[in-house]
Order: C-alpha cells, then sequence, then structure tokens
C-alpha cells in the first residue's frame, strides 16, 4: 500500500468521492415539494365531504375539474357553500378557480392560471382603425 501524506488521498478514493457528488441529488428545502407529474382529473362532487378529497389533490400539484351536478341534485345550498370554500381556498394557496359552464368548476395549483377572455362593455362602441 502506498504511503500518503496527511492530507493527501489516493486516486481511487478521489475518484470515488467525485462520483459521488455527480450523482447525490441537490438538497430539497423541506417546504419545497417536488412534483413528478401534473395531472387533469374530472371528478363528480357529491357531497361536502369530498371537498377534502380535492383540497389534497390540487395541493399535489393537480387540477381539477369538478362536476357540481350530482350535489346539485341533493342541494343548491350545499353547491353555494362548496364552491364558496373552493374559492377561498384557492386564494389562499395562489391557486386559481373557474366556472365551466353550468355543471362544473376547474380549480388549479399554484403557478397555474386559468386564461380568462375580456368581453367588451356592450355600452361602449368599438375602437375603430380610421
Amino acid at each position: 500500500m502506498p504511503t500518503l501524506g496527511l492530507f493527501r488521498k489516493d486516486k481511487k478514493q478521489k475518484l470515488h468521492e467525485q462520483i459521488e457528488e455527480q450523482t447525490a441529488s441537490p438538497p430539497v428545502e423541506p417546504s419545497t415539494k417536488t412534483v413528478d407529474k401534473i395531472y387533469l382529473k374530472a371528478l363528480p362532487l357529491r357531497e361536502i365531504s369530498d371537498l377534502e378529497a380535492i383540497r389534497n389533490e390540487v395541493k399535489n400539484g393537480n387540477i381539477l375539474i369538478l362536476r357540481i351536478t350530482p350535489l346539485a341534485g341533493k342541494s343548491i345550498e350545499d353547491v353555494k357553500q362548496a364552491v364558496g370554500e373552493l374559492h377561498d381556498f384557492a386564494e389562499a394557496i395562489g391557486g386559481d378557480i373557474a366556472r365551466l359552464g353550468e355543471e362544473r368548476v376547474v380549480i388549479c395549483p399554484p403557478k397555474v392560471r386559468i386564461w380568462r377572455e375580456k368581453t367588451p362593455v356592450q355600452n361602449e362602441p368599438l375602437p375603430t382603425a380610421a
């Protein structure tokens, strides 16, 4: 075995350490969660108790399209409560929520925005190129 100085490493040991450094994953901060895939899921909203599962899906980074007619068939007040709670939740996490027609709601996690077309006000004349 070759004699090594106090702070010297043999070539095999240096190579082994370099490989470990290159293959080591970068440190992840505890508050940052890495998401491998984002899914778009279509789910029915049947009960108020479904809201917890919906919140968890959005927290995990998924985009949800919720069909609200099953709950609307039972109680319109429950629909209003559920949509209000989801709206507050989306704002609290920095996500987005919008209605898709009469029967569906889409809710998105942070960093995903819903594009909304701005419609011109009917009382104002449209600008002309002249």
